[in-house]
């Protein structure tokens, strides 16, 4: 019997690139058609201003209007949601590309090993991962899902390869710190992850337990729409200190008061007589629960 092989470009990146350039010029048309309807609304409304009444026909008429101006709507709306999912099949479709090739080049002897990424484009990156964390945007009544924001991971979540995290590591002192890492493997045998610091990839690894891992945000949460899904003012979290690959200690100072915007945060720090650092911006990619460790 012979089986037949899928076909693998209709999941490569430019393929979904192409149905995304059609979705967005589909939304075009669709709100091209929506803003016509919009400008009837409009000149209705001034007609019957002017008129000083709201007749049977001018009743009948919005009504209509109303009802096709709803639907268009939805319609765009849908749309705008599947173009984002479009968005995040290619995100993920590379990072799992990335994530292959690194394997890749860790099992194959003959190349030489890689260079460490210069502190400047890594910090440069991390920014990028922070400003492209999507957005969640629920239908009516969805409320936001676990890893929203600070919403946590449900209890029995295992962080994906190439998931990023906070790690609890031991330093070079002796001293525990929470560091960012990525998520190499997880064993469900032991119950451990193997991660890699973030800031010395393919040199540092780490077995750790699950309580040693905080699964950072995989979206973003809208203050406006939903703020309880926001970490709120003096509540304790552990902040990724700007310029740094390092979790610290912080209490929140005021949570983003609109989507692109970033925590203020004041760190721990001893240094200062009240012992908090003046507030610092810090995206919500980097802001997690303060996981505090057992006491012995």
């Amino acid at each position: 019997m012979h089986l037949r092989r899928p076909n693998l470009s209709l999941y490569h990146p430019s393929h979904l690139a192409h149905s995304l350039l059609s979705n967005s010029l589909f939304n075009q048309e669709e709100r091209s058609r929506s803003e016509h309807n919009l400008i009837n609304i409009q000149k209705t409304h001034e007609r019957m201003q002017t008129e000083n009444k709201i007749s049977p026909y001018y009743r009948t008429k919005l009504r209509g209007l109303y009802t096709t101006a709803k639907a268009d709507a939805e319609a765009e709306c849908n749309i705008l949601r599947r173009a984002l999912d479009k968005i995040a099949e290619i995100k993920t479709l590379l990072e799992e590309r990335r994530i292959a090739a690194k394997i890749a080049g860790l099992y194959n002897d003959s190349e030489p090993p890689r260079k460490t990424m210069r502190r400047g484009v890594l910090m440069t990156l991390l920014q990028q991962s922070a400003m492209t964390l999507p957005l969640w945007i629920g239908k009516p009544g969805d409320k936001p899902p676990p890893l929203c924001g600070a919403i946590p991971a449900s209890g029995d979540y295992v962080a994906k390869p190439g998931d990023k995290v906070a790690a609890r590591v031991k330093a070079v002192d002796g001293d525990e710190q929470w560091i960012l890492a990525e998520v190499v493997s997880y064993s469900h045998a032991t119950n451990k992850y193997e991660v890699d610091d973030i800031d010395e990839e393919g040199k540092e690894r780490h077995t750790l337990s699950r309580r040693r891992i905080i699964p950072l945000p995989q979206w973003k949460a809208n203050p406006e729409t939903d703020p309880e899904a926001l970490f709120q003012k003096d509540q304790l979290v552990l902040a990724l200190y700007p310029q740094t690959t390092c979790f610290y200690r912080a209490l929140i100072h005021t949570p983003p008061q609109r989507p692109q915007e970033d925590y203020s945060v004041l760190f721990e720090d001893t240094s200062y007589a009240d012992g908090y650092s003046p507030p610092l911006n810090v995206a919500q990619r980097y802001v997690v629960a303060c996981k505090e460790p057992k006491k012995k």
